[in-house]
């Protein structure tokens, strides 16, 4: 029977190969409950078989099926006393999860309605009625719900969206536009939450609760009244989602898009009840990738279902997934008050068609400057750390970062930095590029850093202008990571809530490797000389990643030569006199030094974690370097010390012949 079945699969899939073909394009937005889905997963398969998008689909679905035979034969190995240890190891921790549960407070998610598009139907009302999307023939930043309804949606390609409409109308996008509609809703949230906190330019959390409680009101009413006002204030509809927590919220605002509200009530029942039922790939959090995996090895459908396989979310993932997982079962989410959460990092990215134009790249890269340097200025905020994410034209995602001397803010000090990052990596063929600035100074600018703190760079550009630190492994100040992404970024601006960290600064003519390089300090010119290598260039390339993989979504890392020709990465350790482990992403899930777990689709938190490893790489670095430094000054740095010491000592009183420990100089007397 199962034999039958599977050739009937297999034949039926090679008559309709597109049915196997799954992406993001085929997942139901709202809006999208009538369409004909197997119309739109064909239409998509013929208009992107051959496309460097296709092929990397496929390395995907290839990496995916790899991961879920490995995860396969783990779960097939586990034993009945295995699985008794685990479900007493998970029921454990559900019943200290649901100890943590709170109803006490009132969320209420607010998502603005297709935006964009209908922001540019506002301005134009012809536009009214008609199937419209904002962005152009490479890619879709939204539809509208008359789109939505030939299964056109955001972060599609526009020639696919015209094969499916062929009265699609495109309207270009307009950031200011939007960023002005947007301060105005803002402007509504704060008068019934002044410290909400805002998911993206059209979306928001809110905690309504002490608003309640004032007017003695239900928290529907506030729901309706907050729509309203967005409507009086705007022009434009909102849907509203009002539950005792972030991510119930926000599935509820999804329920009566458009220009609807759902309320859950704040009480465990209603919200088991709720959660019972919930399809897994309505949770923020989890997406094509993780729904796959948790269906094809645990049959894991609806959120109810992952308390009833806690043994084996428990043996398969680590403590944090399956964490999560269990919350997910519970219904539980955050529920604390945005008030005491500090941003981490804040960014801007833009997706266009793929282009190798230098000058475009440039372009768009100083669009995204200005753009970055007027939300950082928006907040106040100024940060140390520079992030490049580049996304090629063979949807291959690349991030470099540089942590500099002084903090930055500035469009100018931001394309400074940028560039340098960007002209590493040319030539290269790109269809996205985004900018991320982390690692702020405290709260806001003008606080100063620890004068006494020392780094790794001001160690490499102190002293001689011609010294150099040949002695030390290589130190880079632009590892990155790439990761393997699982959906289409859209042509849009994006402020985070990540960590990332990162070095490099550009007083003067003084500059940090971005590369494993000996820098010079020069007042008339910059030079950067390669580690190893006597020659000197003036420019610098980047190198294959240490810190992740871009070659292989099997989790197979290759060796790559820098300057010298040595090979980086060998056993999964780093070839170099620290013998210091190198961060990769094993079978890429597992980081190699930690063994947290994380999905190729968590990209940013996958760019966080590896940021923290680089960081903590560093500051050993450094400590191994201030151990080693005194050795390696030159003669008459020496002799400069020497008699320094000397002038030092006739100044304390010794006796003769005796040795004195650094502790007699902290003595008591």
């Amino acid at each position: 029977m199962d034999g039958t079945e599977t050739e009937t699969e297999t034949k039926t899939n090679g008559d309709r190969p597109w049915q196997s073909y799954h992406t993001v394009y085929t997942t139901a937005k709202a809006g999208m409950d009538g369409v004909d889905k197997e119309k739109v997963q064909r239409i998509v398969y013929e208009m992107s078989k051959g496309s460097k998008y296709f092929q990397n689909e496929e390395r995907k679905e290839a990496f995916i099926k790899q991961k879920i035979d490995n995860m396969q034969i783990q779960c097939a190995k586990l034993t009945q006393a295995d699985l008794s240890h685990f479900q007493k190891v998970a029921d454990r921790r559900i019943l200290e999860l649901e100890a943590s549960r709170d109803l006490s407070r009132f969320w209420l998610h607010v998502d603005m309605d297709a935006f964009y598009a209908a922001v540019e139907t506002l301005s134009n009302p012809t536009l009214k009625g008609k199937p419209m999307a904002v962005g152009s023939m490479s890619m879709i930043s939204t539809a509208n719900y008359e789109a939505r309804k030939f299964g056109v949606r955001s972060a599609m390609p526009g020639f696919i969206a015209r094969k499916l409409c062929p009265e699609l109308v495109f309207v270009p996008v307009d950031f200011k536009k939007y960023t002005y509609y947007s301060d105005l809703t803002r402007k509504v949230f704060r008068r019934y939450d002044p410290n909400f906190m805002a998911a993206s330019l059209d979306e928001a959390y809110l905690d309504i609760t002490e608003v309640c409680k004032e007017r003695n009101v239900k928290s529907e009413e506030i729901a309706q009244e907050l729509r309203a006002s967005v409507h009086e204030e705007t022009g434009l509809t909102c849907s509203a989602g009002v539950a005792p927590n972030h991510l119930l919220a926000k599935v509820c605002s999804d329920i009566n898009k458009p220009n609807g509200q759902y309320v859950l009530p704040n009480d465990r029942m209603a919200v088991m009840t709720f959660i019972s039922s919930l399809p897994i790939r309505k949770i923020g959090g989890i997406g094509k990738v993780t729904e796959h995996i948790l269906k094809e090895i645990l049959g894991i459908n609806t959120c109810e279902q992952m308390l009833e396989k806690g043994s084996h979310l428990c043996a398969l993932f680590s403590q944090s997934t399956a964490d999560f997982f269990y919350s997910v079962g519970l219904g539980l989410g955050k529920t604390h008050n945005p008030q005491v959460r500090f941003r981490k990092s804040i960014s801007s990215e833009r997706t266009f068609s793929a282009t190798e134009d230098e000058v475009l790249l440039y372009k768009r890269l100083a669009e995204l400057a200005e753009m970055l340097s007027t939300d950082m200025h928006k907040e106040g905020l100024c940060g140390r750390t520079l992030t490049l994410k580049l996304k090629t034209a063979s949807f291959e995602v690349r991030t470099r970062a540089a942590t500099l001397q002084k903090y930055i803010s500035s469009s100018e000090d931001i394309l400074k930095h940028a560039s340098k990052l960007l002209k590493a990596e040319l030539p290269i063929s790109v269809r996205l590029i985004g900018l991320r600035v982390s690692q702020f100074n405290g709260d806001k600018c003008g606080v100063t850093s620890d004068p006494t703190q020392k780094t790794i760079t001001n160690f490499i550009t102190s002293g001689d202008a011609n010294r150099t630190c040949s002695s030390f492994p290589d130190v880079t100040d632009h590892d990155f990571v790439s990761d393997t992404e699982t959906d289409l970024s859209i042509d849009s601006r994006q402020t985070c809530q990540h960590d990332s960290r990162d070095p490099l600064d550009g007083i003067h003519s003084l500059d940090v490797d971005y590369q494993g390089c000996t820098v010079r300090k020069n007042d008339s010119a910059e030079e950067v000389q390669t580690s190893g290598n006597n020659t000197t260039s003036s420019n610098y390339s980047g190198f294959t990643e240490i810190l992740g993989s871009t070659s292989s979504f099997q989790g197979q890392f290759e060796g790559i030569n820098v300057s010298n020709g040595s090979n980086l990465l060998e056993d999964e350790r780093l070839n170099s006199s620290c013998q210091e482990k190198t961060m990769l992403w094993l079978n890429g899930y597992r980081c190699s030094l930690c063994g947290i777990e994380m999905p190729p689709s968590f990209i940013e938190e996958r760019s966080e974690h590896s940021d923290f490893h680089l960081a903590e790489k560093l500051q050993k670095q450094e400590s191994r370097i201030h151990q080693t430094s005194v050795p390696s000054q030159s003669r008459d740095q020496m002799d400069r010390i020497t008699r320094q010491s000397k002038s030092k000592k006739q100044k304390v009183s010794q006796k003769e012949g005796g040795y004195k420990p650094i502790d007699y100089f902290f003595a008591k007397e």
